[in-house]
């Protein structure tokens, strides 16, 4: 419960006064504004839109120990080097930040040091004509407004430090990073306003058990979203992948029944990720279904499609789904993907080695267009396959030599490709096997 005081009520008939006109511009203005500024990390200035934007608010949310410190104090030395950056940390203090730039190996860059939570002294430091270009804040759960009375992390003080950061960043024309704590469910701590508040929400992403890393927009008001980047971290900090298909795709072997590589698409870059199944009877006499990296509703379609137009029953089968290296999918292209590792576990026939598999399904068993298969298709030839599995075009494309694709207007035509005779189309009901 937050206490707010309440203006009194007017008297009928009567209007309030003081305020002013404002003026009102057009969308053309006379002058160009200020170019964006790229923090020397591709990866990062590929999700922000090509850099940052002056005068702008960026939050980003992560897990606990993902990485989010570390990836703004990399990129906070770099544009240090180039202009004026500040650090201010309300969890550690200076000699902390020190020994972690200094394993990072960017000790000697000019980033001003501060630890600090009070709203006041910061604002103080930073509402003058000689601020920094960029200030990180980490994070926004720890600072306090002491004109209230709640405590720091509360719903009150997070929105208000906040709007105080965000109105001094565009009168001054910096921009202010915030660093945000996540919740038990993956959302960044806090009202939901916060999000509505800045510019641009950023996720840091990933697996403890995996070196990978992904940062994910979900809003941009000057980029696109859906956009990631892909990093490792190593003992030295984070390194940005420039190819991440070779890299999870890296262990993959070849000749296994239930594996597919699908095509698929993060923004503007085509990604290449392996998709394994199995399906095994179940002892129990409630199968189990478990996913990891894709939806569960998604997979309880496609598995009844598969029955009902199909014929490929599942219905007494534990079926476990996996995506290979922790990268998170949410597009629906990869329905024949896994349809085609669902079916190759069950039957035990491997999906060709040199085959990348992509379409969305839909409930009467077509398999239907997905966007910008060209592209997928040439990231797919550059790894070095020869075989694509994908939807019928709608109109004649042009001959790709590099590549040759098997169009398929049906899903019963994938469960053809991948039929040993049909002896192990089928696993009993849990209770019915004898």
């Amino acid at each position: 419960m937050v206490e707010e005081t309440a203006e009194p009520a007017l008297p009928k008939g009567q209007k309030r006064s003081g305020g002013r006109q404002i003026d009102f511009v057009g969308l053309t203005g006379m002058s160009d504004p200020p170019p964006r500024r790229t923090t020397g990390i591709a990866e990062l200035d590929r999700v922000t839109g090509g850099g940052l934007v002056p005068g702008s608010a960026i939050l980003i949310g992560g897990d606990p120990g993902i990485g989010k410190s570390t990836l703004l104090l990399q990129a906070t030395a770099s544009l240090a080097r180039g202009g004026k950056a500040a650090y201010i940390s309300g969890e550690e203090s200076v000699d902390q930040i020190r020994l972690r730039a200094q394993r990072l190996n960017v000790g000697d860059a000019p980033v001003m040091l501060a630890s600090a939570t009070a709203m006041r002294d910061i604002l103080a430091s930073l509402d003058h004509a000689d601020a920094p270009d960029v200030v990180v804040i980490d994070s926004i759960q720890t600072m306090f407004v002491d004109s209230l009375d709640s405590a720091p992390g509360t719903v009150a003080q997070v929105r208000a430090s906040a709007q105080e950061l965000i109105r001094t960043a565009k009168r001054r024309g910096f921009t202010v990073v915030l660093v945000g704590h996540v919740t038990k469910e993956g959302t960044i701590a806090g009202p939901k306003v916060l999000e509505h508040m800045v510019d641009t929400v950023l996720y840091f992403e990933g697996e403890r058990g995996h070196q990978f890393r992904i940062l994910r927009a979900v809003k941009n008001r000057y980029g696109a979203t859906d956009e990631i980047g892909v990093f490792e971290m190593t003992d030295g900090g984070l390194v940005e992948v420039a190819n991440p298909s070779e890299l999870f795709l890296a262990d993959r072997r070849e000749d296994v029944s239930g594996a597919a590589v699908f095509a698929g698409m993060e923004g503007s870059r085509p990604v290449l990720v392996e998709v394994q199944a199995l399906v095994a009877p179940s002892p129990f006499s409630t199968p189990r279904r478990t996913v990891v990296g894709w939806d569960s509703g998604r997979l309880a379609m496609v598995m009844a499609v598969l029955e009902a137009r199909c014929g490929v029953e599942m219905a007494g089968a534990d079926v476990f789904l996996n995506v290979a290296g922790g990268l998170k999918i949410a597009e629906p292209a990869m329905d024949l993907a896994v349809a085609a590792a669902l079916v190759s576990s069950l039957t035990g026939v491997p999906v060709p080695k040199d085959a990348v598999v992509f379409g969305e399904i839909g409930l009467s068993g077509e398999v239907r267009v997905v966007s910008q298969m060209d592209t997928r298709l040439k990231e797919a030839a550059k790894l070095g396959f020869g075989r694509a599995l994908m939807p019928a075009r709608r109109k004649k494309a042009g001959k790709n030599d590099d590549i040759v694709t098997t169009e398929l207007a049906q899903l019963s035509e994938l469960t053809l490709l991948l039929d040993d005779g049909g002896h192990a189309r089928r696993i009993p009901r849990a209770g019915n096997r004898g």
